[in-house]
């Protein structure tokens, strides 16, 4: 089980900070600055023994993207379910080492395909993280809350965006309006972000428009932008809080700060988003990015795998190491 504290004093300030940026335009941002080439980086299988090589003396972690990393990209966001041998895969890998997901989805949609308690959630781009709670620490009112679930185990609830929850519904309903005679169009309501998908919309001028919508109904909503996903128009809080930071809040919480060469952070993503965790990864000099996708791309990643099939194969090697050399230390 993942070790949770509460956030620093100084990146909480940067959230209320945060509250007050502005962006320039139409409220259209990229978050990430990709700086590797599209040439194709080596296979994470084939690199494996060199990473538990690198992982002497230190804690592996683990950090997972969902869609399209845990599960097919599908048609229909309310059908990515992950195959019941990837759900064996994680729940393995988590046995042995400290693993979280961090998606874009809710959090509690997240939980409703993987189903696992061993591991730790982070939705919304991580602006909502449910973890366990620690003895003798203190959490402000403001950003958390303690939850029991069904077993009587207490947790605790981190949501730097919640100043946001009624904006966002009101959004909601509006860009319901704004687009329900675009055919095509699903909107995904993930609690502290909202995701246009427009997989099935056929038409190129109805994708302008959509934009069109969005961009428009942004104008009320200064406090908001928007990104772009895999067929997607993520409309999310302008607050300082991405995955990247969810990332660093996470090791954090496993006690492993800035400058610490303890721990070995594994994270595998396949979205334009993950770019923010790689390049935190990528910033600290340790750890491995690992990019899914079929084609080279840019990326800050230093390793990839091609599809979510090559992640299954990842994952159980490594969750047969941990098995391996746990039972080794007790031999």
């Amino acid at each position: 089980m993942v070790i949770f504290c509460l956030i620093g004093e100084e990146k909480m300030k940067s959230i209320e900070r945060a509250k007050s940026i502005c962006f320039a335009g139409n409220n259209v941002v990229e978050s990430f600055d990709a700086s590797r080439s599209g040439a194709e980086h080596p296979s994470a299988i084939s690199s494996f023994q060199r990473m538990i090589n690198a992982s002497k003396g230190k804690q592996i972690a683990v950090f997972l993207d969902y869609d399209g990393t845990l599960s097919p990209i599908v048609c229909d966001p309310d059908r990515a379910f992950m195959s019941d041998q990837m759900r064996a895969a994680v729940r393995d890998v988590s046995k042995h080492f400290p693993t979280a997901i961090i998606s874009g989805r809710s959090r509690e949609k997240v939980y409703s395909f993987v189903k696992l308690n061993e591991v730790y959630y982070s939705g919304s781009h991580g602006m909502d993280t449910m973890g366990p709670t620690q003895e003798n620490k203190s959490y402000d009112d403001k950003y958390h809350y303690k939850t029991i679930d069904e077993e009587g185990n207490e947790f605790i609830v981190f949501q730097p965006a919640k100043d946001f929850l009624p904006a966002i519904q009101k959004m909601l309903s509006e860009m319901r309006e704004r687009t329900e005679d675009i055919p095509g169009v699903v909107i995904e309501d993930n609690r502290f972000c909202l995701s246009v998908h427009y997989r099935h919309v056929k038409d190129e001028e109805d994708y302008e428009r959509l934009e069109e919508e969005v961009e428009a109904m942004l104008v009320s909503y200064p406090e908001f932008h928007m990104t772009r996903g895999k067929k997607v128009l993520e409309i999310r809080p302008s607050i300082e809080w991405n995955k990247g930071h969810a990332l660093e809040y996470l090791l954090d919480n496993l006690g492993f700060n800035d400058n610490s060469k303890n721990i070995l952070p594994i994270y595998i993503g396949d979205d334009r988003t993950d770019e923010d965790a790689f390049k935190v990864l990528r910033e600290r000099g340790e750890g491995y990015p690992i990019l899914v996708s079929s084609k080279p791309r840019d990326t800050m990643a230093f390793h990839s795998l091609h599809d979510p099939s090559e992640v299954l194969s990842f994952l159980i090697r490594l969750g047969r190491w941990g098995f391996d050399n746990h039972h080794h230390i007790q031999d």
